[in-house]
C-alpha cells in the first residue's frame, strides 16, 4: 500500500480531468518535472491506484436513449454467480454490490424504452438467483469529473 501526498493527487485530478494529457502539461499543471510526473504515475500504476484510462462518452449520442439504475436484491450467497452473467450483459455499463435496501445497484443503458424493458424484464430477471428489481429511469446525465 502506498501514501499519496498533494501531488500525487492533483495528478490524479489532472488525469481524470484529461487522460491524454502529456506528461509535459501534468508537470507543468503540478509543478514538478517532467521525469518526477512520470515517476509518480509509474509508482501509482504498479500500486494499482491507476488501474486504467478510459474515455467519457455521450450516451445519447451513442444511441442510447434510455438509461436507468436497476436495483437487485440477490441471494446472499450467489454473488459470484449472479455477477458473472450480469458482466455478460453488454448494456450494464456499470455494477456495484452495495449495503442497504437492496444488494446491488446496476447502470443500464439502452436504445430505447422497449429495450430497456427487455434487458430488465428478460436478461436480468432470468437469472434465478435474484430475488427483485427496482428500475428508476435517467432522465439527465452528469458528468462531474
Amino acid at each position: 500500500m502506498i501514501t499519496l501526498d498533494d501531488i500525487d493527487r492533483a495528478i490524479l485530478d489532472e488525469l481524470r480531468r484529461d487522460a491524454r494529457s502529456s506528461m509535459t502539461a501534468i508537470a507543468e499543471a503540478v509543478h514538478v518535472s517532467r521525469a518526477g510526473a512520470h515517476a509518480r504515475i509509474k509508482r501509482m500504476t504498479d500500486a494499482g491506484v491507476i488501474t486504467g484510462y478510459t474515455v467519457r462518452t455521450d450516451p445519447v449520442l451513442l444511441g442510447h436513449h434510455a438509461s436507468a439504475y436497476v436495483t437487485l436484491a440477490i441471494e446472499q450467497a450467489t454473488w459470484q454467480d449472479v455477477s458473472a452473467r450480469l458482466r455478460a450483459i453488454p448494456e450494464i455499463e456499470h455494477m456495484a454490490l452495495v449495503g442497504g435496501d437492496f444488494d446491488v445497484i446496476l447502470l443500464v443503458r439502452a436504445n430505447d424504452a422497449r429495450d430497456l424493458r427487455r434487458i430488465v424484464l428478460e436478461d436480468i430477471q432470468a437469472i434465478q438467483a435474484i430475488r427483485s428489481t427496482r428500475t428508476t429511469l435517467i432522465f439527465e446525465d452528469l458528468a462531474l469529473v
